[in-house]
């Protein structure tokens, strides 16, 4: 599994019919899954340092040199997408601690459980996402 993609190692939500959306339960869910998923890509960053000083080697051939660089290239530019999606977890618990989270940043309805638990940083209910995707392709 690609790092940036979520553990899906988690329980998922069992929703009461008449719950209110984003009671205290919901909430504990969501940050748990946030919180799970920040630790995890933060030991990836911890591994990639400790795997990049630990082989980190002059190569006399140019060739490995090539090849370890191109590796280590590969990696960083890894790690600067996870370095970027974990910003977005912490703006999640962010807007957990304001009370914000599982509302559309557009139009203000919840985004849904199941949708949140797809992607638990969605800032965008299904619609108003669809709809920026479609204004975005139309501008290219």
């Amino acid at each position: 599994m690609d790092s940036t993609q979520l553990d899906a190692n988690f329980t998922p939500y069992t929703e009461v019919s008449g719950e209110e959306y984003m009671n205290d339960e919901q909430v504990a869910h969501f940050r748990s899954i946030l919180g799970g998923w920040r630790q995890q890509l933060m030991e990836e960053v911890d591994r990639t340092v400790h795997h990049m000083q630990d082989d980190a080697a002059n190569f006399p051939d140019p060739n490995d040199r090539a090849t370890q660089e191109e590796e280590f290239t590969l990696e960083l530019r890894t790690r600067d997408r996870e370095r970027k999606l974990i910003k977005k977890i912490e703006e999640s618990l962010q807007d957990i601690d304001k009370g914000d989270y599982g509302y559309c940043e557009s139009c203000g309805t919840e985004i849904g459980i199941r949708r949140l638990e797809a992607r638990p940083t969605a800032t965008l209910c299904i619609d108003c996402k669809t709809l920026a995707e479609i204004r975005e392709k139309n501008r290219v």
